[in-house]
């Protein structure tokens, strides 16, 4: 089997840069381990709890023992179906902050300031509400708000407001600070995934074939060039011109390991001989963690009433029948950006607003109806990593994101917590909120909310970083601001390894961004720059609000 591109990964990037490659007359081959994404688990937006949870559609990572969590294991899941992540992920759609890229430039990955993703943000957007500078219509991406309909939505929003936080009418324009409708990957009821905005468009083309299998390693040539990918059930898959690597900032570490690429002394450690000493691969491994803080509702009006056989019947036959009610959206319909502190520039803070007090397995609380806010801080300083645990590519990585390792993650958390408990006790709240479930009303304290936060703190699931863009001549980047990973030839990577540092948000949008952008370079072209000035709080650097 050969085509002109080999792309390792039919995930938010891999899917991208395939759809791209064949739109310019290439041939392409997608190599995914992951099977079909049919079926209402995936596709009903409200049953986004389900395949995440599901050995049939994730790859089931957990992390090592995190030493700062009190030697707690955190589920990583990650995306092994067609659409990969974009296909078990809560389909919550933010772009970032602009300022995010801007550090990226900053950071040796030129070329990709706000200006410049801007334009790649827009050509993948068919947005809901339609064109307008700093938003695009027409692309394969729908992007949709929901209704609104349940009022704890409007509540959340106006608890902002009563507070002193402004009210955005576009986080992904041009003010992401401020309370406002989450946005979200969803169309005419359904997940709009990566593989129904890009892959199928791709596959009718002809031009692109799905290949299913687990890539084991990269093939080279004798002058260090990418030729194919070996499979693990001994198939070799050749490439014309390049190889991609799109298999998330997990498994992207992991095969560039396995093909030679990595920290020499690790690789050694396994018996694989160096072909490029990175010492960036599977280094600088970054994610968002968050708390569900939970509140009792004093009238029936959450999800909850749909908690049992019967609701869950209902909303199932409804949307299987006409694509609406409460299943056609992912419930995350409200949400906020907003500064921990003066003197912080830009939001550090993201809420995601639930009409229902529910875990991601979920699990419902035991006290019935409820709702909760979903908090966490935007760019921790803590660093993990992914390492092999064998030469052989059907053994999972060790994982270790190495959460909560610095002193500031902790005040930040303790932040997050006194803020939404000041939001929360706003009038806007007060016909709804009965009292609050966890933490609850008596965890006051710094050392009292510590350990409630040791406890009960989660991953976002936002793993990224982990194989780092930045100039050439810089020791710990893995790939160059084309994507072409250092040290060896016609090899990029394609997905959210490359991120610098993690941006504002779900990382959904900017891997896909990513796979878009990354295609235009392996074309040879590029959108011409956008100099649009996103809306910063004059006083940001006196007051928080």
């Amino acid at each position: 089997m050969q085509a002109d591109y080999v792309v390792v990964g039919a995930g938010s990037g891999g899917c991208a840069v395939a759809y791209r490659l064949a739109e310019a007359g290439h041939s392409v081959i997608v190599v995914e381990a992951g099977g079909s994404d049919a079926g209402p688990f995936i596709q009903m937006p409200g049953a986004l709890s389900y395949p995440m949870n599901m050995a049939r559609y994730d790859w089931g990572y957990q992390t090592e023992p995190e030493p700062h969590l009190g030697g707690r294991r955190l589920a990583c899941p990650r995306g092994r179906v067609l659409g990969g992540s974009s296909s078990i992920n809560g389909m919550v759609y933010v772009r970032g902050h602009a300022r995010d890229f801007d550090h990226w430039a900053d950071q040796g990955a030129d070329g990709w300031r706000f200006a410049d993703v801007l334009p790649y943000f827009r050509r993948m957007e068919n947005w809901q509400a339609g064109a307008s500078p700093w938003r695009g219509q027409g692309g394969p991406l729908h992007v949709s708000r929901g209704k609104r309909e349940n009022p704890l939505f409007d509540a959340f929003v106006e608890a902002g407001r009563q507070a002193g936080y402004p009210v955005t009418e576009d986080y992904n324009g041009a003010q992401q600070e401020g309370f406002g409708a989450m946005e979200a990957t969803i169309h005419r009821g359904q997940r709009w995934s990566a593989a129904r905005a890009y892959l199928r468009p791709a596959v009718a083309t002809g031009r692109v074939r799905v290949v299913r299998g687990l890539a084991a390693q990269v093939l080279f040539d004798e002058a260090n060039r990418a030729i194919g990918v070996a499979l693990q059930d001994g198939q070799t898959i050749h490439a014309r011109a390049e190889v991609v690597l799109a298999a998330s900032s997990i498994n992207t570490p992991q095969i560039l390991m396995l093909s030679g690429i990595g920290p020499a002394a690790h690789l050694a450690e396994h018996g694989i001989k160096p072909r490029a000493d990175r010492a960036g691969v599977g280094q600088n491994l970054q994610d968002h963690l968050e708390l569900y803080l939970q509140y009792a509702a004093s009238q029936p009006i959450t999800l909850f009433k749909y908690w049992n056989l019967l609701g869950k019947a209902w909303v199932g036959a409804q949307w299987l029948l006409v694509r609406k009610g409460p299943g056609a959206s992912n419930q995350f319909e409200a949400c906020a950006f907003i500064r921990s502190r003066a003197g912080v520039e830009y939001p550090d803070i993201q809420y995601h607003f639930l009409p229902i007090a529910v875990r991601y397995d979920g699990q419902a609380v035991a006290e019935g109806h409820g709702f909760q806010t979903h908090v966490g801080p935007m760019r921790s300083v803590s660093r993990g990593w992914v390492k092999l645990a064998s030469p052989r590519a059907q053994d999972a990585p060790r994982i270790c994101f190495n959460y909560m390792s610095d002193s500031q993650d902790w005040e930040d958390f303790r932040s997050c917590i006194r803020l939404t408990r000041e939001i929360m006790g706003q009038a806007a709240f007060a016909p709804y909120l009965k009292y609050e479930i966890q933490p609850g009303g008596t965890v006051r304290d710094d050392a009292a909310l510590d350990a409630f936060i040791r406890d009960h703190v989660e991953s976002a699931y936002h793993p990224c970083g982990t194989a780092r863009m930045g100039r050439p001549d810089d020791p710990l980047a893995v790939v160059d601001p084309e994507g072409r990973v250092i040290g060896v030839d016609r090899l990029r990577v394609a997905d959210s390894s490359i991120f610098p540092r993690i941006p504002n948000g779900n990382l959904n949008a900017p891997s896909i961004m990513v796979g878009e952008k990354i295609a235009d370079h392996m074309l040879g072209r590029c959108l011409p720059p956008m100099n649009l000035e996103p809306w910063t709080d004059p006083d940001w650097a006196r007051q928080q609000r």
